[in-house]
């Protein structure tokens, strides 16, 4: 007797049941015993061998020592079976239930010869009692016998199909398509059954079942739902009414008799929802009406699932003319408005549905599974197969090899793709055969592993050679999905090796169309361009530019992406840094891509401060006011000019403006941390060209000294360190004397020193202007430019109106003189904050303003409802809305002290002014629609007050503000619904 341990050593985990089991078979043992343990699970083997002995005994005493026997004799049933019984317990199973059939696995052709569909639709058709040859029923078999005998039988083909699989190493691509044939002849002998079910009323249809999916494709799993399509036409004279109600019947009774469970169990689930409408079309159409269907209301998604249609089962010329009908049309698809979003929608549609705990050991969905292998191949289907007619193949494999051979996929990269998918769908055969179920997760417990690395082949350390190869096809699935679509695009404008595939000029330009590129024509120059020459920059551009491509067509824009990245490689090509930081770090290229193919803002800030591409690689939270002034001073005290000193002021205000703005779009930076930054840099900015102006106008005047001091107020969205990217800088100016100086000479140098400020902002620069308007100055643009703080005191007191108190609402001293900024605070509190709020005159005044604002300042043609300003629960809505609260109780609500909407919305919540949820509805809208406005000029690189028309442009501010790709019309809804409850609110406390 052999030692456990000698067992343990062969395979087997439990040595000392294993030595027991072994001394069960008797003769059989010794001859058996490496047969066994060569299996994926050689103790499972062993314990199913001897469930068989005991099944067969049970049916006829002696017959299991005589199986034993006769098995231990022929090397070839000895390997079969046993390699089913060790991969595969759901066949054990079988084979215990039925134990006569393991001399199916004695037929010696097993290993070399696959047995034609015909063959496999003729046994399958018998096993119900019908006729193969009419496809009929036979009269008096029972209807639930047949049922039963369909099962039995469908598991004795798997059977032997399996033990080709295991044993005899078929292949991936052979077995698929024999479980294809499998699945065809199984709904032929379904739907015979159904016609017996019907009657003899099943004469008044013709019915073709087209086989969609995997199954359609030669390429189904061992566990799968089989996707099908039904057409049917009348037949025999009979009513269209009564063809449809009869067809509807036998599709009925199909689906039913396959999935139904029964004392043998079922098949699989016959899944008819890829059919026109989903679940919510009817379940059989004509020929004309599937016609009419996909030439007005198709989607491309679903032309994009008939590459694989193929008629299986019932009417065969029926099928014949459906195929012959959608071809034209699948083959047109390409050329369909939305044909790259509604391709990548459905990819995402996909991955969204992946639990997240099954994410990182998907075979089939996940990142670098097999769904990205066929998405790939069948994109690459559509685009070139309009041309190419040899490209139209069902099977991923099949349709591989002909894109590799016509050069639309590189030779090795062909190769080492074949290699991925053919071990991913092994893999997921494997494990579906253990149990057949349905299932596409990898197992994570060490005995599951162990038994599919085995199966695979794999028996030194089975587990973490299995996880070795998993993680590197996946891998090489992700690397080669991106070159499949994009380095080709490449050879046919650049140098590249000789086993790279090469697409003629016209191939390039139909893939970019089809990747969403809107002029193919100018992209392939831009491509040229970038990569021609045998130069390090070329070299490395050609490199960069497969996964680059990718993420320009990922983007709302994928030309204005091309177009940015080679303006600025034109700019940067030559610095040693530039390519080798996108090379090298990945996130800075993927944020460079990001960026060039969303924000024209960003794009034009970038080719104005090419060196702007290294702020990608930092941090872009906004710099605070004192940094940047620190910087700017430090840049000033370099310049030999007032105009070379504000220009390096502006460069760093330049800059500054691009971290924030691609933080915006990478990093997702809050609104108010945008709005705070931006105000924040324009104060530094204001500050420093203060300082330079002051000493211009010192020098120009002789003076040693300067005669008064000067304060800048802000005022409006600036005041309220709300600034958006198109933002004007509101402000005021204010000076005083200082002690013994002349009240004129005081005045006109103020003035000159705001003048020279306004100057030196307003001189041609490549930075975004800095708009100062002192337009809500006292008397506005007929009054002084700079008063004293006396002459805004008196002008208050006699002049001012209930809307000037409104304006001092968002009043922020926050340039120049500390303590002048101080006083001016003093004198303004007390008419902005009045200790016993304002009258209900004033009230009366403030809404008939905002009704007038409402009524004539909306432009014209615009949009109410879309208006980001001025449209119902906008922006000035909710902003009206809080500064009427404000004027009325802040002279007793501290909090309500503030130039910032959303600290005095939440402080009027807090002091019971507002309830708590219209207080949220408020600061919802507020933040949406600032976010909104902000990203409109982020995308436009010019500000816009309305919700942009264009799709394109609407898509990329959806995509700024985090919605997925396709979810635009997703974007503008929440923002009506918001909007909406915000004008309601307003309704209420603003109105009433």
């Amino acid at each position: 007797m052999t030692s456990s341990g000698a067992f343990v050593r062969k395979g087997f985990v439990d040595g000392a049941a294993a030595a027991r089991g072994i001394e069960q078979l008797g003769d059989a043992g010794l001859p058996l015993t490496d047969v066994l343990a060569a299996t994926a699970d050689p103790d499972a083997a062993l314990a199913a061998l001897l469930r068989l002995v005991e099944a067969l005994d049970a049916d006829e005493e002696g017959a299991g020592r005589s199986m034993l026997a006769e098995v231990a004799d022929d090397e070839g049933t000895a390997m079969r079976l046993c390699c089913v019984l060790g991969a595969s317990a759901a066949l054990a199973q079988h084979l215990v239930r039925h134990p006569g059939h393991w001399r199916e696995l004695t037929d010696p052709t097993l290993g070399s010869t696959r047995p034609a569909a015909y063959a496999v639709r003729e046994a399958m058709l018998r096993s119900v009692g019908a006729d193969p040859a009419e496809a009929e029923p036979v009269a008096g078999v029972p209807d639930a016998e047949a049922v039963d005998a369909l099962r039995v039988e469908y598991r004795r083909v798997l059977l032997r199909l399996a033990a080709r699989d295991l044993a005899h190493h078929v292949g991936v691509d052979d077995a698929a398509a024999e479980l294809s044939d499998l699945a065809g002849a199984t709904l032929e002998a379904a739907l015979a059954v159904a016609r017996a079910r019907v009657g003899e009323q099943a004469q008044a249809a013709r019915l073709a079942v087209i086989a969609m999916g995997k199954c359609g494709g030669h390429e189904l799993n061992y566990v799968s739902d089989v996707d099908v399509v039904f057409v049917h036409e009348a037949a025999g004279g009979a009513e269209e009414a009564v063809a449809l109600r009869v067809a509807t019947q036998l599709a009925s009774h199909l689906m039913r008799v396959c999935s139904d469970p029964t004392r043998e169990g079922s098949i699989w689930p016959v899944d008819a929802n890829l059919r026109p409408e989903g679940s919510q079309g009817p379940l059989v159409r004509t020929l004309a009406s599937h016609r009419g269907y996909y030439e007005k209301w198709a989607k491309t998604w679903e032309f994009q699932a008939l590459l694989k249609a193929r008629p299986v089962a019932g009417d065969a010329a029926l099928g014949q003319a459906y195929v012959e009908m959608i071809e034209p049309m699948v083959w047109a698809a390409a050329e369909r408005d939305g044909f790259v979003a509604d391709v990548q929608a459905m990819r995402r549609r996909v991955v969204d549905h992946i639990p997240a705990q099954e994410a990182e050991r998907q075979i089939k969905l996940g990142s670098g599974g097999l769904r990205d292998v066929e998405f790939a191949v069948q994109l690459l289907q559509l685009v070139h197969g309009r041309a190419d007619a040899s490209l139209r193949e069902g099977a991923t494999l099949s349709a591989l090899a002909r894109l590799t051979d016509g050069g639309y996929v590189g030779r090795d990269d062909g190769e080492k793709l074949h290699e991925a998918y053919t071990f991913l769908r092994t893999l997921e055969h494997r494990v579906q055969l253990h149990q057949l179920r349905r299932t596409h997760v990898l197992p994570e417990d060490e005995p599951s592993l162990r038994r599919l690395g085995r199966s695979l082949g794999l028996m030194s350390e089975p587990v973490a050679q299995l996880d070795r190869l998993w993680r590197h096809h996946r891998r090489e699935v992700r690397r080669l999905h991106e070159k499949l679509f994009y380095r080709p695009l490449l050879g046919a404008v650049a140098r590249l090796a000789g086993s790279e595939a090469r697409l003629s000029l016209e191939a390039a330009e139909a893939r970019l169309a089809a990747l969403g590129y809107a002029d193919p024509k100018a992209a392939l120059r831009h491509l040229e361009a970038l990569t021609s020459g045998v130069s390090r920059t070329s070299d490395i551009q050609r490199t960069l530019l497969p996964v680059l491509l990718e993420w320009f067509a990922d983007a709302p824009d994928p030309d204005a992406g091309l177009f940015g990245f080679r303006r600025i490689s034109e700019s940067l090509g030559r610095s040693p840094w530039y390519l080798t930081m996108l090379r090298d770090e990945g996130e800075v290229a993927q944020r460079l891509a990001h960026v060039l193919g969303t924000s024209r803002y960003a794009t034009d800030l970038l080719e104005r401060e090419p060196q702007g591409v290294r702020m990608l690689g930092e941090s872009l939270v906004p710099l605070s006011a004192e940094a940047a002034l620190e910087e700017m001073r430090a840049l000033v005290e370099r310049a030999d000019s007032a105009e070379a000193a504000v220009g390096a002021v502006r460069a760093v205000r330049r800059r500054e403006l691009l971290r924030i703005a691609t933080g915006e779009l990478v990093a997702g930076t809050d609104v108010a941390l945008v709005g705070q930054g931006l105000s924040r840099l324009t104060d530094a900015t204001l500050q420093a060209t203060l300082d330079i102006a002051s000493e211009a106008v010192r020098r120009q005047r002789g003076l040693v000294a300067a005669p008064s001091t000067i304060a800048v107020i802000a005022m409006g969205r600036y005041g309220g360190f709300e600034l958006s990217y198109g933002s004007d800088a509101d402000v005021m100016f204010v000076h005083d004397p200082v002690e013994g100086a002349d009240a004129q000479v005081a005045s006109s140098y103020a003035t000159a020193v705001v003048a020279e400020l306004r100057r030196l902002l307003s001189l041609p620069a490549s930075d975004p202007p800095l708009e100062v308007d002192p337009d809500l100055r006292p008397e506005g643009k007929n009054g002084p430019m700079v008063r004293t703080v006396s002459s805004y005191a008196a002008y208050y007191e006699k002049w001012s109106h209930v809307w000037e108190f409104q304006a001092l609402l968002r009043a922020d001293p926050v340039a120049g003189d500390a303590e002048l900024r101080r006083r001016f605070t003093e004198l303004i509190d007390p008419l902005r904050f009045p200790a016993d709020g304002i009258s209900e005159a004033d009230v009366v005044e403030v809404r008939r303003i905002k009704a007038r604002v409402d009524d004539e300042r909306l432009p014209r043609g615009a949009d109410r409802q879309t208006h980001l300003k001025l449209g119902r629960g906008g922006l000035a809505d909710v902003e009206w809305t809080v500064q009427l609260l404000q004027m009325r109780h802040a002279g007793r609500v501290e909090g309500l002290r503030t130039p910032q909407t959303l600290p005095a919305l939440e402080a009027a919540a807090q002091a019971g002014l507002v309830g708590d949820d219209d207080a949220r509805t408020l600061a919802e809208a507020w933040r949406l629609v600032s976010r909104i406005r902000n990203a409109v000029t982020l995308v436009r690189g010019k500000p816009a007050d309305q919700l942009p028309r264009d799709a394109r442009e609407r898509a990329a501010v959806a995509q700024i503000l985090g919605y997925p790709q396709g979810a635009s019309d997703q974007m503008v809804n929440d923002y009506l619904r918001t909007t909406r409850r915000a004008h309601a609110v307003v309704e209420r406390v603003f109105w009433e």
